[in-house]
């Protein structure tokens, strides 16, 4: 089982820097975001972000762009477009089991998903002097957490999407609003209160409020909604797609 594992997640590696959008959108785009903004606002501490600079609160926000690109755009399409081309029905007749393929998806995007993250975080240190109070062990487990939610949801897209294309369409659809409406893009203090009343039916403003509570030292307690709300989507997201998932 080890040795084919291993060798799908390498495989997924070869395929993704062959694919210029999941590159882009997971590696460099939240990167591009924060060096523009960085240029335009800086990271000087702010009464009006309690003390700390515009980088210090949009990086945790950002870790929930990369997230989010993993589970609305990464995985529908990469899945998707591998069906069409019936990657998916030669798999299927490998000796691997299902659930091992499974988990060479889920391991490979969680990988990538943390590179891009690191990637982030760096950047904004080595820049701007990035600050972090939180417990680097609770970050974790809260990225943990918001990537798994995310990657589920992503293979429950992929169970019903037919094609690369369509999947690329729906994915855009639902990425684009998600960032505005989340304070996944905007710091939640510059949106309006319709706004934030619409990002309270947006899974990505559940990972945004965790990832920003823990990178500034919030307990696990001051956020029991948005853990309420990403196991519940987590367990939810993920039996539909077991229960529905097609190999062709």
């Amino acid at each position: 089982m080890m040795k084919g594992l291993s060798k799908l997640i390498i495989t997924e590696f070869k395929r993704f820097t062959r694919e210029f959008e999941g590159l882009f959108f997971t590696l460099v785009f939240p990167v591009i975001l924060l060096l523009v903004f960085g240029s335009i606002y800086g990271n000087k501490p702010s009464d009006y972000f309690n003390g700390f600079g515009f980088i210090d609160v949009s990086v945790p926000a950002y870790l929930g762009m990369i997230i989010a690109i993993g589970g609305l755009m990464s995985i529908p399409i990469s899945v998707a477009s591998d069906r069409e081309k019936g990657i998916l029905h030669r798999l299927r007749a490998t000796p691997l089991k299902p659930r091992t393929i499974m988990l060479a998806w889920i391991i490979f995007y969680f990988l990538i998903t943390l590179a891009g993250s690191v990637i982030l975080v760096a950047t904004g240190k080595i820049f701007y002097g990035l600050r972090f109070q939180g417990n680097v062990f609770n970050v974790f487990l809260g990225f943990t957490l918001c990537t798994t939610s995310f990657l589920t949801l992503g293979f429950m897209l992929a169970s019903v999407i037919r094609s690369g294309r369509t999947a690329n369409v729906i994915g855009m659809s639902l990425f684009f609003p998600m960032l505005f409406f989340s304070g996944a893009m905007i710091p939640s203090q510059g949106l309006s209160t319709v706004i934030k009343n619409i990002g309270k039916f947006i899974p990505l403003t559940y990972v945004v409020n965790l990832m920003q509570g823990l990178w500034f030292g919030d307990t696990w307690s001051a956020h029991k909604l948005d853990i309420i709300v990403l196991i519940a989507m987590s367990i939810v997201m993920g039996s539909i797609a077991v229960k529905i998932f097609k190999w062709e």
